[in-house]
């Protein structure tokens, strides 16, 4: 595992997930299959609506690309189909999955829809509804007896498990939730005072509960008054608002009743079955006071149309979705997927889950025979950012994300820890966000883009109102694409990177330990302290809440090597570096106890392995007697006796405190080493093998946590240390508990070094050590072939254009500039360039390319990352013939050019179109608003008119220019016209006009105001007329009509929006469009989109002319205007809460040689006043290689 263990003395199941349901497939083209992989995926809200949000009759024709997810090509065999859904979803608790299986079959069976909500949502259940679920049970077990069974069962058509182990557990869930009325009296005493407990923890909690209001989107504040909802909940057991049901509801509902930490009711406080639906549209259309049970029934009316939409795709979906489960930790099942796509095995060695022993084995049967999917263009994963830590979350999942365009990451977080919820997100990457973006090949859209599509304003409301609270919540999504893949030109041209960028080894070296640093600094108290002294209170609460180990930083390592494919002696370059800066830092000395921890996982993971491993020879003694070879890391098992864990317990109880974090120890005489990388498991230690080659096994108790068994507790060490720095008969083993803020009240029950348990070395009935295999890792050779793929139509007139080389700032934390060059190979312009010295022109004609002219000859040059065009530089080599182009680049959006050449892109693979940065919406799924609905004013305009940042409020106070602040205005009109909350009657007609010339070309037909309801925000249900001189002429007759008959509203354009909204149109229509893009379309045969910025001309193509104008066809005076339409979704765009402060604190430089911060501060080179030192001594360290560079 790569989180540091805790001890869970408080678990809470969670049946129910906390937050609205989102459609999975928001980010990708319609005609692209879905392999979509779900981490810590909790309930099945995400799948329900998701193929809701699919079914909405849109079908698009099956092409032969040679991207192997799309479904259209430019082959002349085509035939109409769905896109295929392949969900995997993956969660530690096996009742989470036992639930989620139940449901499904509920839904295929057609069990009344009732019924199955009172199954799934209540917590104690009618006869009938109890009735029901046992029998569904019997048909799940009798279903489930073997692999095979399942698999040929109805159940097997749609529901597949991802491991043997998987189904196993499932079966003896779905086993004990038949057998549950028939327990024994006492057990089954035990279990509804366990219930009763349950009740009593959620209505004695304090505060307002939050989660069902935030399902309200831009009516949270409205919500708010309806959230003592829940409580009534949790009084009843059940959703009932009728006294005579809730009377009939007395038996346990079973499903509840076990979970992760075995029998018992431990359902989360906070549950609600009613978070997960949406009820903008309750709130937003009411003509009265909402009640609960008005509420009750809005959730179960939306559940109902999910369950219908899946029960009707198993039957009418050409590409039934599948939905594959597997019980695992998520890190854990990304280590095993990762290793199969790579080598093809099945068993990686890697135990499920914490306090298992169970190692995860893919099924032959799904991943061999049956190609299941190892890699996925979707991968989301609820908030285990909370749980895990981010970092974590991309170095497992970044590389199962499949190396499309389209591809996407979901990340997000619902606590916060800091004192700044909104900013919070930037710091969770320990380095710049666009510099770990180059890294990694995946930045977050918004980042980049400077807006999103989905609103959290009503988050920041709520932050608002809770600020203050030691712990609260802040909900946030964010989107993760590859950068690159935002420019429309080069998607269109097929000009995707063949090679990653490369760093120079001792900037890399600088910019890993500066985050190696950050991420472990405050393992020190007086640092800890210093950091967090703003809200000493939140840091003594949160302190345990600890997501990396050093296994953690080398799994990183491992990852950043693989994504920029860096060779072997370039990384040992970089790697020399990043340990001489380890090595020589004075500032943290808890590092020193841990850095062998470090050491020996850097050598596992295949990373890099320390001089002295490769030099010294552990000594034949102690432990390692008798041992054929002793290879450089060892691991160590050490049996805990369970009344030791007992007396830990005990003693946590007595003293007050949660859930700490264990680690393990060696002490010596005179040395203590650390490791946190410890995995545990309940049950005996059985040594095997022999004595010149040793193996451990754990027999696991099967009572688990109930059980009598020692814990067993393994973690790996460099092999020296139980050799060569002491007599091993010195060495003691011990697991203690980590000394934080809030677990020094264990002091004086564990001493100083909080130790639970310590054995001997050499005590062989306690202590077992065995070799260490290291794991594979990959080696690169240098970068070699073309940068970009061979069918690219990009322009490469001049020559091949090289790898892209990145420059850090001086600080080692920023990208400063991307640098390529062209190496010249036209004959012409060999001799044009060469000898006749013509001057090479430069311009930036979309966000990631610049356009080199020499000699009437052209070439795209391609970067892996938005770029400042405006501020490029040439390096002209006319000997050696080459042309270097260095450009800074252009992330965050505050910085010019970059994405502001084309803010809204639309993007794609042949037909498969899809806008970059917005989100896709089945518009005919959205609930409409009513316009008569009274009190849409107190809402929709302060909703709307969030999309401005404090920054851009002030620009338009002080009447500056920008482009998409004027845009947001021209947005915000159009909604507040068209409801009639503003400016009169509403008018549903828009015209948008130039400003300084008081001409328009483009025509807006409002239809309908709709709940976007996953976003939370609202969109308009609109369509686009063009106005060209074309058109005019066929409408020319009845359109004055339309112009004066006064139900058109001008919307005024100001200097530069209207190029703005040239841009912005195709990516509103590409998110809402339910027609195929045809072999004739203009955006495919002039590979641009969109087509013009040029006034009374089209930007769009004619594929969506005339289609889907049922809406249009409403209102008798629009009706003509129908064959020359388009439809469109027109929605807010918010500002990025997190990006509103973007910069550097100087006081955070650091020198550029030992990484100290300068006493009293640090002075800067005075010939070039880039580098900065902390003494004269690091400043003349550093002259011999700085010299080179140094201007003067």
């Amino acid at each position: 595992m790569s989180h540091p263990l805790v001890w869970p003395t408080k678990y809470f199941f969670y049946a129910i997930g906390n937050t609205a349901a989102v459609c999975l497939t928001r980010n990708l083209p319609p005609e692209e299959h879905a392999d979509i992989l779900l981490l810590g995926c909790g309930d099945p809200r995400h799948v329900l609506y998701t193929v809701f949000s699919e079914s909405d009759d849109c079908e698009f024709p099956v092409v032969n690309e040679p991207h192997p997810k799309l479904v259209i090509s430019d082959q002349l065999s085509v035939s109409t189909v769905s896109r295929k859904l392949d969900f995997t979803c993956c969660d530690i608790d096996p009742s989470v999955l036992a639930r989620n299986a139940l449901l499904l079959s509920l839904v295929a069976d057609n069990v009344p829809q009732q019924m199955i909500w009172n199954i799934f949502y209540h917590l104690y259940l009618d006869q009938d509804s109890l009735s029901m679920l046992r029998s569904q049970c019997k048909k799940l077990v009798d279903a489930s007896v073997s692999v095979a069974s399942w698999r040929s069962s109805p159940y097997g058509v749609y529901l597949r498990v991802s491991t043997n182990h998987t189904l196993a557990e499932l079966r003896r869930h779905w086993s004990l939730y038949i057998d549950m009325q028939d327990l024994p009296t006492p057990r089954l005493a035990s279990l509804r005072e366990g219930y009763k407990n349950a009740f009593k923890k959620s209505l004695d909690a304090k505060g307002t509960i939050t989660a069902t209001a935030r399902s309200a989107g831009p009516l949270t504040l409205e919500a708010l008054s309806l959230s003592d909802q829940v409580m009534d909940y949790w009084r009843t057991g059940t959703t009932f608002t009728d006294p005579k049901q809730i009377a009939r509801a007395r038996s346990l509902n079973p499903t509840f009743g076990y979970s992760l930490a075995g029998e018992g009711c431990i359902v989360h406080y906070a549950s609600d079955p009613l978070s997960t639906f949406h009820s903008a549209a309750l709130f937003g259309n009411s003509r009265g006071k909402v009640r609960p049970a008005d509420l009750v029934k809005s959730a179960q009316a939306e559940f109902s149309e999910w369950c219908t939409a899946f029960r009707s795709s198993l039957s009418s979906f050409t590409h039934t979705p599948r939905v594959r489960l597997c019980l695992a930790e998520a890190t854990a099942f990304c280590r095993s997927l990762k290793g199969f796509h790579e080598s093809g095995t099945l068993n990686a060695g890697v135990p499920i889950a914490q306090y298992k022993t169970q190692l995860l084995c893919l099924s032959t049967d799904e991943y061999v025979h049956d190609e299941a999917p190892a890699t996925f263009n979707v991968i989301e994963t609820s908030n285990l950012i909370d749980h895990i830590g981010l970092l974590n979350i991309l170095i497992a999942a970044v590389p199962l994300l499949s190396p499309f365009p389209s591809s996407v990451l979901y990340t997000e977080s619902l606590l916060f820890f800091g004192e700044d919820a909104t900013k919070e997100f930037a710091d969770l990457l320990y380095a710049d966000i666009g510099t770990v973006g180059l890294l990694l090949d995946l930045c977050p859209i918004d980042y980049l883009s400077g807006f999103t599509s989905r609103s959290n304003t009503h988050e920041l409301e709520l932050h608002t109102l809770n600020k203050g609270l030691l712990l609260s919540q802040f909900h946030q999504v964010t989107t993760w694409k590859r950068p690159a893949s935002c420019d429309s030109d080069i998607a269109l041209r097929g000009g995707h990177l063949c090679l990653p960028p490369v760093l120079d080894s001792r900037q890399l070296g600088t910019l890993l330990f500066d985050m190696y640093h950050t991420m472990f600094e405050q393992e020190d108290s007086p640092t800890f302290h210093e950091k967090r002294k703003a809200n000493i209170m939140k840091a003594i609460v949160t302190s345990n809440f600890l997501d990396y180990m050093r296994e953690s930083f080398a799994m990183l390592l491992k990852l950043v090597r693989e994504r920029l494919r860096i060779p072997r002696n370039q990384w040992l370059e970089i790697m020399d570096r990043f340990l001489s800066l380890e090595q020589a830092d004075q500032t943290m000395p808890m590092n020193t106890m841990n850095r062998n921890d470090l050491y020996a996982h850097l050598h596992r993971q295949g990373v890099y392995t320390v001089h002295y491993f490769k030099t010294d020879e552990p000594q034949r003694i102690g432990p390692f007697a008798g041992w054929e070879t002793v290879p450089p890391v060892v691991r160590v098992t050490l049996s805990v006796p369970r009344e030791k864990i007992t007396a830990l317990e005990s003693m946590m109880r007595i003293a007050g405190v949660e859930t700490p974090l264990l680690n393990a120890n060696v002490r010596g005489t005179v040395t203590m080493n650390l490791f946190s990388a410890v995995h545990v498991a309940w049950g005996r230690v059985v040594a095997a093998g022999t004595k010149s080659s040793p193996r451990v096994l754990v027999e696991e108790d099967p009572d688990g946590w109930k059980g009598t068994l020692p814990l067993a507790v393994s973690f790996c060490l460099p092999a020296l240390l139980l050799s060569d720095f002491e007599p091993p008969s010195a060495l003691q083993v011990r697991l203690a508990v980590v000394c934080t803020a809030a677990t020094t009240k264990l002091v004086r029950h564990l001493g100083l070094e909080m130790t639970v348990f310590s054995a001997s070395l050499l005590d062989e009935d306690h202590v077992f050590v065995v070799p260490e295999a290291s794991l594979p890792s990959a080696d690169f050779e240098d970068a070699q072939g073309p940068l970009l793929r061979p069918k690219s139509t990009l322009r490469s007139q001049i020559g091949t254009q090289q790898a892209v080389i990145v420059e850090l700032d001086e600080q080692c934390e920023f990208v400063h500039t991307l640098a390529s060059k062209v190496v010249v190979e036209d004959p012409d312009v060999k001799r044009e360039f060469g000898s006749a010295g013509a001057t090479p022109q430069i311009t930036q004609p979309s966000p990631c390319c610049m356009h080199l002219t020499v000699a009437g000859h052209s070439q795209d040059v391609v970067f892996p990352f938005p770029v400042i065009g405006g501020e490029y530089k040439l390096r002209l080599a006319r000997k050696s013939l080459y042309i270097e182009v260095v450009v800074p680049i252009a992330g965050p959006f505050l910085k010019p050019d970059g994405m502001k050449l084309n803010p809204f892109p639309v993007v794609g693979t042949g037909k498969a179109l899809q806008s970059w940065n917005i989100h896709r919406l089945s518009l005919s799924r959205l609930p409409v608003l009513s316009p008569t609905a009274p009190g849409i004013s107190k809402w929709l305009d302060s909703h709307v008119g969030s999309m401005l940042s404090t920054r851009e409020r002030t620009m338009r106070r002080k009447h500056r220019a920008d482009a998409l602040m004027f845009v947001k205005d021209s947005i915000h009109h159009i909604f507040v016209r068209s409801t009639g909350i503003q400016g009169g009657a509403a008018k549903r007609v828009f015209a948008l006009r130039n400003d300084a010339t008081n001409n328009c070309d483009t025509v807006l037909f409002v239809s309908d105001v709709r709940f976007d309801l996953h976003s939370h925000t609202m969109v308009c249900d609109a369509y686009v007329l063009p106005l060209t001189r074309a058109i005019l002429r066929q409408i020319g007759v009845f359109f004055g009509k339309l112009v004066n008959g006064g139900t058109m509203a001008n919307v005024s354009v100001f200097e530069g929006e209207l190029q703005a909204w040239k841009q912005l149109i195709p990516a509103f229509v590409e998110r809402c469009r339910t027609w195929a893009h045809t072999e004739d379309c203009e955006y495919l045969r002039r590979q641009q989109v969109p087509l013009t910025l040029e006034m009374e001309a089209v930007s769009l193509c004619s594929c969506g002319k005339g289609k889907d104008v049922e809406g249009l066809l409403k209102v008798d005076e629009w009706r003509r205007y129908a064959p020359y339409v388009t439809r469109i979704a027109i929605s807010p765009l918010f500002a990025v809460s997190y990006l509103e402060t973007v910069g550097r604190d100087p006081a955070a430089h650091k020198c550029s040689v030992c990484r100290g911060r300068g006493t009293p501060k640090l002075k800067g080179c005075t010939g070039c006043h880039k580098v900065r030192y902390c003494s004269q001594a690091c400043q003349k360290k550093d002259w011999p290689r700085h010299k080179l560079q140094c201007k003067a």
